[in-house]
């Protein structure tokens, strides 16, 4: 299913966790030793910044690429096992979030109990879709399965296998309130291109996807498994054909649908719409969005077309599949090996142990968070990285007065939105109470969906309710950053203010362009091309003049074909128009940190330190943040499906700074020199 990047526009790389050998930065905060000076900067800067490093770097059987930021995700997640097994040797009390946290753990550790549990944590379920009769039913049996679908770490993509997915936050045009959502789904694959793309690589994985089908249906014991799994698979291809796609679902104005709760009915007809809403709890409401209303209604359609019984044994499998990965052990094994394995090239599952620590911090974030933050937070960080977002705001601010192309109207909006914007550091204010989660030392897969379950009641609760806008959507445990548009809000957790990030001991060149450049990103993502159709309020509104707006978006397009011929494979081109948002908030996120480094210098020129000048190690900072190595088919996953850039070529970003060129002295007829009217320049 697609995010919708406004929801969250996240600062990572990919979906994945990477992970690569320790980054060893000198005391200027860059690694030499991972440059190969043989490349030109001129032709090659990722190639420059991070050649030497790629020659041997080497991406763990369990991975599927490798680079910087699991350096540091690795860092937390050592801390997350030490914090974990600490609450487990705690005998902590009965109801406590250690506790919590403590039998979530165990339960999930426990194979052989998972294995003795076989099917029966999902038998009530099972049952439920094998005694459906009649399409009434069925809407009741795929409203009750509807939930909550946020996972800001894949800013892009949402893989929800329920028809439809769910998001609770302020209405686009009126902000005192939460509004419900009601976004597409219905796929087992990433997303449509899978079933859609007519190349040999796209066909083979369809295959392998049918088989996978076939395969946990037959673990599950379901009878004739081969020709359900070809019902599926087939039902699957009639859902991606009518979803929308990842470009058209980014479109905020496509999405503005408020429909009423009665209007269903006749806006999509072919689902029992009352008894869906029902059955998901949003039966009390007034309106539900329709982010993609031609796909809801497609989706209505197949369900009023399709076979009943396809629909059982597309169920039946979703279900087993949803929750593949906490079955017994072929289950998971499958999964993996379909999954993991054949859509993104992975050899090697992770340790159990480290699967465990991610499903708690799942499940559990903010109870982890608020010890996590206690030990590895310091005030004095939180406040430098304060300091360091005022001085990032306030040079856009300044750049904004400086755009030579904006008119004083557009000006003054940008400059509230600026003034306004909400910034939150290391943690949120306000945590979650998970006083009413049961969580059970002998039940992984029941602690599981009763999280889910969870968390959407929690969504639900929401609705109607004024808009709390400091609510984070990311824990502090988790490496990654995050712009919210409709909140005006920027999220920086704790994990990702780690070194080679952010070092409080190292040179303030290589922290501006590091971390710099991320905070950067994030405030430029409010006026990126999606962003910058919100108000200072979080409002879906135009504030910029008919003038200023065709030149934004005429920059942006220039972007989007700069991005277009970058070729990530053979044959695989970037799309530029998929990461226009977060292309240019790369370009504008870096000229703003850069921006804002030359201010804190106070006039001062920069140390050279290592024979590198403040520029050198600004820029070298910036792309040695994004080094990465990536298995072909997880390359490939990404470009299809997610909205951000590969790393190498985030790392190209320099190409439209004017001191880049200053401080590297590329030449033309180099493959990344661009005369200064070429290079982009939006804010």
């Amino acid at each position: 299913m697609q995010r919708i990047r406004w929801i969250v526009a996240a600062a990572v790389l990919c979906g994945s966790a990477v992970s690569a050998p320790a980054f060893a930065a000198a005391a200027a905060g860059i690694d030499r030793a991972g440059m190969d000076t043989s490349v030109k900067p001129g032709d090659d800067f990722n190639g420059y910044a991070n050649g030497g490093w790629a020659k041997t770097a080497v991406i763990p059987a369990d991975r599927s690429s490798t680079g910087i930021f699991l350096q540091v995700f690795e860092k937390a997640e050592k801390r997350n096992a030490e914090l974990i097994r600490a609450a487990a040797a705690s005998k902590a009390a009965a109801g406590t979030n250690e506790r919590k946290i403590a039998d979530y753990y165990a339960a999930f550790m426990d194979e052989a109990g998972i294995q003795k549990a076989g099917l029966k944590p999902i038998q009530p379920e099972l049952a439920r879709i094998d005694a459906i009769h009649g399409k009434d039913d069925l809407a009741r049996v795929l409203g009750s399965q509807l939930r909550a679908d946020v996972d800001p770490i894949n800013a892009t993509n949402l893989d929800t296998e329920h028809l439809f997915g769910l998001f609770v936050t302020q209405g686009l045009e009126d902000g005192s309130h939460s509004v419900p959502y009601l976004l597409q789904g219905g796929l087992g694959m990433p997303n449509r291109d899978y079933y859609l793309e007519a190349d040999k690589q796209m066909a083979g994985f369809r295959d392998k996807y049918q088989a996978y089908i076939a395969t946990q249906l037959k673990n599950a014991g379901i009878a004739d498994a081969q020709a359900k799994a070809k019902a599926v698979f087939a039902l699957e291809m009639k859902i991606a054909k009518a979803q929308a796609s990842l470009v058209e679902s980014e479109d905020v104005h496509k999405a503005n649908n408020p429909w009423p709760l009665a209007d269903f009915a006749s806006k999509a007809p072919g689902l029992d719409w009352a008894a869906y809403f029902k059955a998901a709890g949003l039966d009390g409401q007034k309106i539900v969005v329709a982010w993609q209303p031609q796909a809801i209604r497609g989706l209505s359609a197949l369900v009023a077309s399709e076979p009943l019984d396809t629909w059982k044994a597309w169920l039946a499998f979703h279900t087993i599949n949803h929750s593949a990965n906490l079955l017994p052990k072929p289950f998971a094994d499958a999964s993996f090996d379909f999954y993991g394995h054949t859509l993104q090239g992975t050899p090697k599952q992770r340790d159990r142990w480290k699967r465990a620590i991610g499903a708690v911090n799942g499940d559990l974030g903010d109870a982890v968070g608020q010890i996590y933050v206690k030990k590895y937070f310091p005030a004095s960080s939180k406040a430098e990285v304060q300091q360091m977002v005022k001085n990032i705001l306030a040079a856009f601010d300044e750049r904004v007065d400086a755009l030579d192309w904006m008119t004083p109207a557009t000006k003054q909006k940008a400059k509230a939105k600026i003034a306004t914007v909400r910034v939150g550091v290391g943690y949120p204010e306000t945590w979650r109470d998970y006083a009413s989660l049961e969580i059970r030392p002998d039940d992984a897969l029941g602690n599981h969906l009763r999280a889910e379950k969870y968390e959407y009641e929690h969504q639900l609760a929401k609705l109607g309710r004024p808009v709390d806008k400091g609510e984070w959507w990311m824990t502090p445990q988790t490496v990654n950053a995050v712009n919210l548009p409709l909140q005006n809000a920027l999220n920086f957790p704790a994990a990702i203010l780690e070194a080679p990030f952010f070092d409080p001991k190292a040179d303030a060149a290589s922290n501006y362009g590091s971390i710099g450049a991320v905070i950067g990103h994030e405030i430029s993502h409010s006026f990126d091309n999606t962003g910058a159709e919100f108000d200072a309020d979080g409002r879906l509104a135009n504030w910029w003049t008919p003038e200023d707006e065709a030149h934004f978006k005429a920059a942006g397009q220039r972007l989007v074909a700069q991005y277009n011929a970058y070729e990530a494979l053979p044959g695989l081109h970037l799309n530029g128009q998929q990461t226009l948002g977060e292309n240019i908030a790369d370009v504008s996120g870096l000229t703003i940190a850069y921006l804002a480094y030359q201010k804190s210098l106070g006039g001062k020129p920069a140390p050279v330190i290592d024979g590198l000048t403040g520029d050198q190690r600004f820029f070298l900072a910036y792309a040695q943040s994004w080094r990465t190595k990536t298995r072909d088919a997880a390359l490939r996953a990404q470009v299809i499906g997610d909205g951000h850039a590969p790393g190498p070529f985030r790392a190209q970003t320099v190409r439209n700074i004017d001191a880049w060129y200053d401080a590297f002295k590329p030449q033309p007829g180099q493959k990344l020199y661009l005369d200064p009217a070429q290079r982009v320049k939006i804010w």
